[in-house]
């Protein structure tokens, strides 16, 4: 799922794009939780400023006017294109539970959860650090668990529970409940893949180079 070829990803995103300009804006900004101003959708992505405007529905940083970079582009497609209005859950729910997630579970947590515990292991304290550098609050869920907004409607936690003598650390990513009002499963990928990769770089900048 989180897999797919960029240039695949792309062509759907245009897909995506191309199907909101039959959209409202005050409509599709009800939907989605973004404020509408001098026609231009404007909400935070991991925390940043951005702007969308019709026709092209291309995600600016609000800031320089850069387009964002293109799997934050897919997110912010597949948001707009999917959301409908639902409030979140505050539940949390593993990726196995969302629509077809139990096909792609191994594969998602091999990218997420497994890199994250050869990263951070039993150093809670530095997973923690780590999070709140990124704007993560702790949120009571395990040894340790971070809640972070990644979409004005989409909330995503990661989670620690430290290992002992009989079993190793392990950590999740997990999503709220009413994410599929908001992104496909396949997006769902891409959102932990890439709050797992945040994680990572600010731990060690240099694990990703």
């Amino acid at each position: 799922m989180a897999e797919r070829p960029l240039t695949g990803l792309a062509g759907r995103v245009q897909e995506l794009q191309a199907d909101l300009t039959r959209r409202e804006l005050p409509e599709l900004a009800h939907a989605c939780g973004a404020a509408l101003v001098d026609g231009r959708l404007q909400m935070k992505v991991w925390g940043t400023a951005v702007t969308i405007s019709a026709p092209d529905f291309v995600a600016r940083d609000a800031a320089t006017g850069e387009a964002l970079d293109p799997l934050t582009q897919a997110l912010v497609a597949y948001y707009l294109h999917t959301a409908d209005g639902m409030l979140p859950a505050d539940h949390w729910i593993a990726f196995t539970e969302l629509p077809d997630g139990r096909f792609y579970t191994q594969a998602f947590q091999g990218y997420t959860g497994r890199e994250l515990a050869q990263t951070f292991g039993n150093d809670v304290a530095h997973f923690g650090e780590t999070a709140v550098a990124l704007a993560g609050t702790a949120v009571p869920f395990a040894d340790a668990a971070f809640r972070f907004q990644a979409l004005p409607r989409v909330p995503v936690l990661a989670v620690c529970w430290q290992g002992d003598e009989d079993f190793p650390p392990s950590y999740k990513i997990l999503f709220d409940a009413h994410t599929p009002h908001y992104l496909p499963t396949d997006a769902c990928a891409i959102l932990g893949s890439m709050l797992t990769r945040h994680l990572l770089k600010v731990a060690d900048p240099k694990s990703l180079l």
